[in-house]
């Protein structure tokens, strides 16, 4: 084989080598795309995108759905977001950091309408209050406006060496409790920024940290209307003022090596949520712990009643 001939087919085998990876990464993107938009045609390019807030709000799950909507407020062909919500809530910095985001798009002029699945507790509830209706099911369960905290052991732990009297523990019992306090009072006073017009409750009550039922919720003011995803859709759609829209399913945060369980009954009559260490990637590390989570910490579990 002359040089030529070994030119030419190194380039027929190249060209070859180029058409089937395309033809791949085409196979492999399509269904992807098709699932990622419904009802979207050339016709209508104006979309309404379903962001799920799903699982304990973490700083990484934070960051996946903080990043979905960036992707709504830089994506000129998403007008509206809904908020779909299946979440006990999170940590307090984390879902601090959501709940900034949703604002954050909010400001951008998109509106957002929020849609509970499941649970929008705790985190998750302070995650939503930005969003213009909040949508609800009859058994939904929202609410929770609390924080619960877990107390170091205190002190430096083993062989350490600290270099200050607090720096094992991060501070006093008396100011371990202030902080608590201090953050259940912005927690409770976000809630009235947002719904305190709408509320029929008082702050002390709202201050119990009560989870309520959909059909309650609607009815004291936590939530807007009963209804399911769909209704909520349609809402964002009307104050965006679409009338032909896709849809845009953004994907659901990947949730770590979770050691939460909901719903398990001890047999008391109480229903006992467990967290492990790992959820909130703190493990092993001596400091207080702030979770804005559905329910009451008893040592290494936090229990509700029914």
């Amino acid at each position: 084989m002359s040089a030529e001939n070994e030119a030419t087919g190194t380039s027929t085998w190249l060209y070859v080598a180029v058409a089937v990876a395309a033809v791949l990464i085409g196979v492999f993107l399509a269904p992807q795309v098709m699932q990622f938009t419904e009802g979207a045609t050339q016709d209508t390019p104006d979309s309404v995108a379903v962001v799920p807030v799903e699982g304990p709000i973490t700083g990484e799950t934070a960051d996946q759905i903080g990043a979905n909507l960036r992707e709504a407020r830089q994506n000129e062909s998403i007008q509206a977001v809904v908020l779909k919500v299946d979440s006990p809530g999170g940590t307090v910095p984390a879902s601090e950091s959501l709940y900034l985001a949703v604002n954050r798009t909010r400001a951008a002029g998109i509106p957002v309408v929020a849609s509970v699945t499941g649970t929008g507790a705790s985190g998750a509830y302070m995650a939503m209050l930005p969003a213009s209706r909040i949508y609800v099911t009859p058994g939904s369960i929202v609410g929770s406006v609390g924080v619960v905290g877990t107390q170091p052991s205190g002190g430096a732990a083993g062989s350490q060496i600290v270099t200050g009297p607090d720096k094992g523990a991060g501070g006093t019992q008396a100011e371990f409790r202030d902080r608590v306090e201090m953050l259940r009072q912005e927690f409770v006073g976000m809630v009235y920024d947002h719904r305190g017009e709408r509320l029929d409750l008082e702050r002390e009550q709202l201050s119990y940290a009560k989870v309520y039922a959909g059909a309650v919720a609607q009815r004291n003011g936590v939530a807007d209307e009963i209804g399911g995803l769909d209704a909520a859709i349609q809402r964002a759609a009307d104050e965006a003022g679409l009338e032909n829209y896709g849809i845009v399913r953004m994907e659901p945060p990947e949730q770590p090596g979770l050691g939460l369980v909901i719903g398990q009954h001890n047999g008391t009559g109480d229903r006992v949520v467990v967290v492990e260490d790992s959820p909130f990637d703190y493990s092993g590390v001596e400091t207080p712990r702030y979770l804005a989570v559905y329910g009451t910490p008893e040592h290494a579990e936090v229990s509700t009643d029914d």
